[in-house]
């Protein structure tokens, strides 16, 4: 009775081509920048993993083999960016956070509006921000998950920061005031119509506004939750003397 020797499988073509490009770190790289770019470009739901790939110069499959699913790759970019979340952070640990001097409030803000402007103007950092402006704004399943974990916290923290700040209002109120600043910061990174409406006279996201930015915003909190006014004391009537 005759033995015949197994012979070793082989993968195929496809398969090892996909192990020889995984091998690469710089697609890895390659495919979260593109995923970036796109669902910035043109929202989470009008990009498909086969354009990611396209993007990225990289096989169809390399995409799935790094991140899974679609959305894994959208919170994977969040993850990828949290170190920019951590800064906003320190810098509001930095704020003497006295309720009695007029610059604390200013200077919150300024933590809060100044390293996503930074981030916007920059070449890294562009489609990040867009991306973050885009499509935080709606209420889908992949914006509630990233939004709980990486921006409640940090609205939290500033909301605890404005409330000290601002102690003669309710936390529901700030909490507002946290919403409307958040809408024109956003706003703000996002717009292109600005260069219409002013002639030419601005360019969208220019960071040297930022200063106007800030007082935009400081003025709104101010005017929106005003100090209660302390009441005057009366002056007790003096009554002649008869001579």
């Amino acid at each position: 009775m005759s033995t015949r020797t197994p012979t070793a499988r082989r993968s195929p073509p496809r398969a090892a081509a996909i192990t020889a490009e995984a091998g690469r770190p710089d697609r890895r790289q390659a495919i979260l920048l593109a995923a970036e770019k796109l669902f910035a470009q043109h929202g989470y739901h009008a990009v498909t993993i086969r354009q990611i790939a396209e993007e990225a110069g990289v096989p169809l499959a390399l995409v799935g083999y790094y991140f899974g699913p679609k959305h894994e790759l959208f919170h994977a970019i969040f993850e990828h960016w949290s170190h920019t979340i951590e800064e906003r952070l320190a810098r509001l640990a930095e704020v003497d956070n006295d309720p009695d001097d007029a610059h604390t409030l200013p200077r919150i803000i300024e933590a809060f509006t100044a390293p996503v402007l930074a981030l916007r103007a920059s070449a890294e950092g562009e489609y990040y921000a867009l991306l973050v402006a885009r499509e935080l704004y709606h209420a889908t399943e992949e914006a509630d998950r990233v939004l709980r974990g990486y921006f409640d916290p940090l609205a939290a923290a500033y909301i605890d920061a404005l409330h000290l700040a601002l102690p003669h209002a309710t936390r529901g109120q700030v909490a507002w005031g946290y919403q409307f600043a958040l809408g024109a910061l956003l706003h703000h990174l996002n717009d292109s119509r600005i260069e219409r409406l002013s002639r030419g006279e601005n360019k969208r996201a220019d960071p040297a506004v930022a200063p106007m930015l800030v007082n935009f915003i400081v003025g709104g909190l101010r005017a929106a939750l005003p100090k209660p006014k302390t009441p005057r004391p009366q002056k007790t009537p003096t009554r002649r003397q008869k001579t």
